[in-house]
């Protein structure tokens, strides 16, 4: 009974928004949304809001959600306690200050995590950057400072726990102050 009325509807193309509402609408959200839901829960898609790749903005983006960023955005972004990942489309001008930030794509801005900092191979960051952990892929693109900072420690005594890296200078600059 199922395969003469779907014969039809399948090769009539005009024909399929009728079909979405009639047997397909009952079946494919009982199908797809019981699939669907336990994704979101178990990932933090839910949790995670996107600039898409056609967007562009410009200004001051602050929340309480992680951000994927693949379009463009100018400014400034503060998500403490949040994570921030550009992804390989996705092209910042902005100072970046969140718990976890993930470049893939290009950075221009200074970049403040209160864990860590993570340039994978494809990304690309021109500014300084204060963490308490970076890691820097081969192949990325780095150009700025390094400041490690340990988590929960204040800005009383930056000196003590303070490394400066400079890929400006053909030459390697490394230092470390105790």
């Amino acid at each position: 009974m199922w395969k003469p009325t779907n014969q039809p509807a399948t090769p009539g193309r005009p024909s399929e928004p009728e079909r979405p509402s009639t047997s397909t609408a009952t079946t494919a959200p009982l199908v797809s949304e019981p699939a669907a839901v336990p994704r979101p829960v178990i990932s933090t898609t839910s949790d995670q809001a996107t600039i898409g790749k056609s967007l562009v903005i410009k200004g001051e983006v602050t929340g309480s959600e992680s951000l994927y960023i693949d379009g463009r955005v100018e400014g400034s972004i503060n998500l403490s306690g949040n994570r921030v990942t550009i992804g390989r489309n996705g092209v910042v001008a902005a100072n970046i200050s969140a718990r976890e930030i993930v470049v893939l794509g290009k950075v221009r801005g200074n970049l403040t995590a209160s864990d860590r900092v993570d340039i994978r191979s494809d990304g690309s960051l021109t500014g300084d950057v204060v963490a308490a952990r970076i890691s820097i892929e081969d192949g990325a693109f780095f150009k700025g400072g390094i400041d490690i900072r340990k988590a929960g420690k204040t800005d009383s005594k930056p000196e003590e726990a303070t490394k400066s890296v400079s890929t400006a200078s053909p030459e390697p600059a490394i230092a470390v102050r105790a």
